[in-house]
């Protein structure tokens, strides 16, 4: 299929990764750009231990990127997930000098906040002739329009479906959709949230996106580094078995362990988010749930597409199966 997501990323299929973080790996994305799609490296990609260094994490990416580099030719993406004041954000910067160093296609932006648009590193970006896809964790016609005018090249439209960080209103992908699209002044838009097979790719097609944006469908595949108990628990779970807490800035939605049940239950009876925050173990919660397979000690996230995950694919089978309505 050709159209402005596929012309604008030189890629062969208007299918994008999303950035998990912990779960994805150079080998993960280079099988999803070989198989035509945008693969994305996450904040911790290939990663097993956490560190607190932003030079050392820089160059962990680095090692991961050349590592993605030596699997595909095709093009890949970083993921950016800058904070408002870069006063108080040492992180972006040394990812930002590595992702152009190294030459990276893309970088997925991750709007935190008020989904945060910084227009002196769109131009920055822009100049290094990397494409910029924007992606609110709360989408707004704002928003949407602020990050446009600052030269995002496509918008990422996510709904409340979606696993990982939720956007902080209940709009269900079927909703943000359209209304980015209608928002839009020229950037093509991908739909997130929820989309795990041909029907609800086709129906995000018809809702005004021009692609797609794909996790937890993606997690079920032989090349993805989650645990095989999380790739388990994923096909046999159904939404209704996934629980919703509170997680600063917003939600998540879990597989349902013992710490998960901990954090419903916190969350329910009006705990503050400092005690949910200091439960939950952030990033290192998250990957001792994903990536060791403890989803009583750690949380594990899937997003609303659960029910239509039946069994583990390769990357390439997956990605075929949801576009596969294009062809009929």
């Amino acid at each position: 299929m050709s159209n402005r997501i596929v012309s604008l990323l030189n890629i062969e299929k208007p299918f994008i990764q999303a950035p998990m973080s912990w779960v994805t790996n150079a080998e993960f994305v280079a099988a999803v750009s070989n198989a035509g799609g945008l693969g994305v490296l996450g904040p911790n990609a290939g990663q097993t231990t956490l560190t607190t260094s932003p030079e050392e994490t820089a160059e962990r990416m680095r090692q991961e990127i050349r590592k993605t580099k030596a699997l595909t030719d095709k093009p890949f993406g970083v993921n950016l997930a800058p904070n408002a004041d870069q006063a108080k954000d040492p992180w972006t910067r040394p990812i930002l000098n590595v992702i152009k160093e190294e030459g990276v296609h893309a970088v997925v932006w991750m709007g935190m906040g008020e989904g945060t648009v910084l227009p002196e590193i769109f131009a920055e970006l822009k100049q290094a002739g990397i494409k910029i896809l924007y992606r609110a964790i709360t989408p707004t016609v704002q928003n949407t329009r602020q990050a446009e005018e600052a030269g995002a090249d496509i918008i990422v439209a996510t709904g409340f479906d979606e696993g990982g960080l939720m956007p902080e209103r209940a709009i269900g992908t079927f909703a943000i959709v359209p209304m980015i699209a209608d928002a839009v002044r020229q950037a093509p838009v991908l739909a997130a949230g929820g989309i795990a097979d041909a029907r609800t790719a086709k129906a995000a097609f018809a809702l005004g996106a021009e692609g797609i944006f794909v996790g937890t469908a993606l997690l079920a595949t032989h090349e993805n580094p989650a645990h095989p108990k999380v790739k388990q628990a994923l096909i046999d779970s159904q939404p209704t078995d996934l629980l919703l807490f509170r997680a600063p800035p917003s939600f998540v939605r879990s597989t349902a362990g013992k710490l998960a049940k901990e954090l419903a239950e916190k969350s329910l009876n009006g705990a503050d988010d400092a005690e949910i925050s200091q439960h939950l173990a952030g990033l290192s919660g998250f990957g001792t749930g994903m990536m060791q397979g403890d989803l009583d000690s750690g949380w594990g996230s899937f997003g609303l597409g659960v029910g239509h995950i039946h069994r583990i694919k390769s990357v390439a089978e997956a990605m075929a199966d949801m576009l596969s309505w294009q062809n009929t």
